[in-house]
């Protein structure tokens, strides 16, 4: 006769293998990083991690921070990527408070998430000034939660045309070689980033994710700001694969700006806690969206 599982002994389990391995993979990249610098050793050591990719200002960032639950991340009109920042989410149910550790601050806990935004600006600035500089060294970021997944996400910089501030007359050429450096590794998965109001078929993203990954089975294509598309248009052929096919297909998302949110707060008050819960309900279930 066979062995009869308990179904509790069964739920008790690790629900995936990612509960054991990531936190081993962290722990390597940290071991390696102070060996390579995120510079041209990098692609030698190749660990399992996640690339978001994508044009400046194409909403990057927002999807990180949507993975997150957090806004942490520098924010502006200009570059805000200046430095890879390699994200280590580590899920910790038992933990009751969010906190953030860097590499370069060891053993110092940011449970204020604004100060975490304050410390990558001040660490970029250490690095490549304070006029629009970009390096290739990279800022290394533990988030401890029982509120993510156990995964490593690498945010690059955004994909640029014109040099402004410090930057060189090359600084496309370069950035497009620091990312291809990161997404041409076999262990990596590429985000690949663009925006629902812009054309798909020129996106920088998709172009260096067929680049780096011809077959497309390590490449999700991600669509940001689904929100601002003009009126009378919708991202329909984007997602479903008709202009870009893609293998792995199309997630779509829309990016929270700080003016939305801070009117939405506002509404949830004025309103009532449930009266505005509910508000929010009907109007994700209109639009066809997860509240």
């Amino acid at each position: 006769m066979g062995h009869q599982v308990n179904p509790k002994d069964a739920l008790s389990k690790p629900s995936s293998i990612g509960s054991s391995v990531i936190p081993i993979i962290n722990k390597l990249q940290d071991i390696f990083a102070p060996i390579n610098g995120g510079g041209e050793l990098h692609s030698r050591v190749q660990l399992p991690q996640v690339a978001v990719v994508g044009s400046q200002s194409s909403g990057k960032s927002s999807v990180l921070e949507a993975l997150v639950g957090r806004d942490f991340l520098p924010r502006g009109c200009d570059i805000c990527t200046r430095r890879p920042l390699v994200l280590q989410l580590e899920n910790q149910p038992a933990e009751e408070r969010e906190w953030g550790e860097f590499r370069h601050l060891p053993g110092k806990r940011f449970y204020d998430f604004s100060q975490i935004r304050r410390e990558i600006q001040a660490e970029t600035e250490r690095e490549v000034g304070y006029n629009k500089g970009v390096s290739d060294k990279q800022i290394r970021l533990k988030i401890s939660s029982s509120k993510v997944l156990n995964i490593t996400l690498v945010d690059l910089p955004g994909i640029t045309k014109v040099p402004v501030g410090d930057q060189p007359s090359d600084i496309e050429a370069r950035i497009r070689k620091m990312i291809m450096a990161y997404i041409e590794q076999e262990a990596c998965i590429i985000l690949a980033v663009s925006p629902a109001n812009s054309d798909l078929a020129t996106s920088d993203a998709l172009q260096m994710a067929k680049e780096a990954d011809p077959t497309g089975s390590r490449t999700i294509g991600v669509i940001t700001k689904l929100d601002i598309m003009d009126r009378g248009t919708n991202a329909r052929n984007f997602l479903l694969g008709n202009v870009v096919p893609l293998r792995l297909g199309y997630v779509g998302v829309v990016n929270r700006s700080q003016e939305m949110m801070g009117l939405l707060i506002s509404c949830l008050f004025e309103m009532g806690l449930d009266d505005g819960i509910g508000l929010l309900e009907e109007i994700g279930n209109e639009k066809g969206l997860v509240m």
